[in-house]
């Protein structure tokens, strides 16, 4: 696979599992990576890495008084 037919790859993929893709896209993607091993091979490497992510990386919830500092700006800026 060449370098750019790679990142064009990647870069569906990427929509495809963000659903940024339009259902025509989708289902082209889709038809590629049946018709191709190493595009399924794309496909799941991606998905593997977004579930370690997930799995791995625990998001920090924000402070109340971030939260509430937050709130105050908007209303700040609405008045």
């Amino acid at each position: 696979m060449r370098d750019q037919n790679y990142q064009e790859l990647v870069r569906k993929v990427t929509m495809y599992l963000d659903n940024e893709l339009s259902e025509s896209d989708e289902r082209e993607l889709l038809i590629e990576i049946k018709a191709n091993p190493a595009y399924l091979k794309v496909l799941s490497q991606e998905k593997s890495f977004r579930e370690f992510i997930k799995s791995k990386i625990h998001r920090r919830k924000p402070s109340p008084a971030l939260i509430q500092s937050i709130k105050d700006k908007i209303r700040v800026a609405t008045v």
